[in-house]
């Protein structure tokens, strides 16, 4: 599968600044010990494929999903084979005690990674899914960058979202928040970030449901009114390396709009997977025809298809990497551009936030409404836009 072909591009988007700085990459991880967290999701994967291959002294990889670890495990072994150094992976939750243990029994590595996340904007539909995208995105992401001051870890690396400029849904906003939380921290440690769109067939993807919708004899469904910016898994990889690496102290890195990155529907790259897949796209009407359809029409070379506008809450109406209130450092490299931060935080508002989210959980009980008011005041021009549908009630 050409997923270059499918989000209608023709190169690959940081070859030349990857081509740039390729030696002092490998001369510097493989000098070097490396902590991935949420190694195991597909950005975790691009990275740690990405850190590997450059021979580290040290590398390990913790995630909560035992089964995806085991394929990362066995695909590197597939595509680069082994390394003179230490290569582990943990099955561990980060919130853990287990994880504390692993820790305190080690700790020790040059560059720590969290790539552990909460990304789907549908995690937000209920309470409960949307107070674990806090602990996971805001809390863990604190608590482990604590740990990495205690350890003297050099630098600490996390992924951001472009979702975090200018916020209208939940997980947005978490990761917004986070940034906050990590600049009061790098008054103690070098952190940098990364923001960037949509990884093209990342696990739990609308794309990669693709996959899943072929495999299954099911029909593809996709909004043909949002246009976004693709990146492959290898790139998501090549950015948050270059940040963690070469980032200064609280920056941002992000791709560079240009011609380079292009915007397409979700229905057009519908309509090219299935070409290439060999198959004709049928357009129905709605579910039911579309269900029905999809028992006899690919048989045909035909592939039902229900493409609609989008609905839900949480969709934002167009991409961002950066607001017009941030500095921007668009000449260092080629095809990343780097946001320059000051360590602006307000000391109240994070323990407020914090003391507040602590007292909902120790009594067990808290509404949607109790944290989507929590994150107005951590961030006064949140656009929340609720709208009472969510992707779970869709096809």
């Amino acid at each position: 599968m050409n997923i270059l072909n499918l989000i209608g591009r023709k190169e690959e988007l940081f070859r030349d600044d990857i081509k740039n700085y390729n030696q002092m990459l490998k001369s510097i991880v493989s000098s070097s010990s490396f902590l991935v967290i949420g190694g195991a999701g597909s950005i975790g994967q691009a990275v740690t494929k990405e850190i590997f291959k450059r021979s580290p002294q040290k590398l390990h990889v913790v995630d909560i999903s035992e089964n995806n670890m085991v394929e990362l495990v066995r695909d590197i072994r597939s595509s680069f084979g082994y390394i003179a150094g230490d290569f582990s992976t943990f099955a561990l939750d980060v919130g853990s005690v287990e994880y504390d243990a692993f820790i305190k029994a080690d700790g020790k590595y040059d560059y720590v990674l969290n790539l552990s996340a909460l990304k789907h904007v549908r995690s937000e539909k209920d309470p409960f899914t949307l107070m674990r995208m806090i602990d996971v995105n805001i809390f863990n992401t604190d608590k482990t960058l604590q740990q990495s001051i205690e350890n003297g870890v050099k630098k600490y690396f996390c992924v951001s979202t472009d979702k975090a400029a200018n916020p209208v849904n939940m997980m947005g906003a978490s990761k917004r928040i986070m940034e906050s939380f990590v600049m009061r921290r790098s008054k103690q440690i070098n952190v940098s970030m990364a923001r960037f769109a949509n990884v093209a067939f990342s696990d739990g993807s609308l794309l990669h449901g693709f996959n899943q919708r072929i495999e299954k004899n099911q029909p593809i469904v996709a909004p043909n009114d949002i246009k976004r910016y693709f990146v492959t898994p290898q790139e998501s990889g090549e950015l948050c390396l270059m940040s963690c690496i070469f980032g200064e102290n609280r920056d941002i890195f992000f791709p560079k709009l240009s011609e380079d990155l292009h915007l397409i529907t979700f229905a057009d790259i519908a309509v090219k997977y299935l070409e290439e897949k060999g198959y004709e796209p049928y357009l129905c009407r709605d579910e039911d025809e579309a269900r029905e359809l999809s028992k006899t029409l690919p048989e045909e070379g035909k592939w039902p298809c229900l493409f609609s506008a989008s609905d839900t809450t949480g969709e934002k109406d167009f991409e961002e990497f950066f607001t017009n209130k941030e500095t921007l450092d668009m000449d260092r490299f080629d095809n990343l551009g780097v946001i320059k931060n000051e360590a602006i935080y307000e000391e109240k508002l994070l323990n407020d936030f914090e003391r507040t989210i602590k007292a909902y959980k120790k009594n067990l009980s808290w509404t949607k409404e109790d944290i989507v008011k929590e994150f107005h005041i951590m961030i006064p021009d949140f656009g929340h836009k609720e709208t009472g549908k969510y992707l779970d009630g869709k096809m």
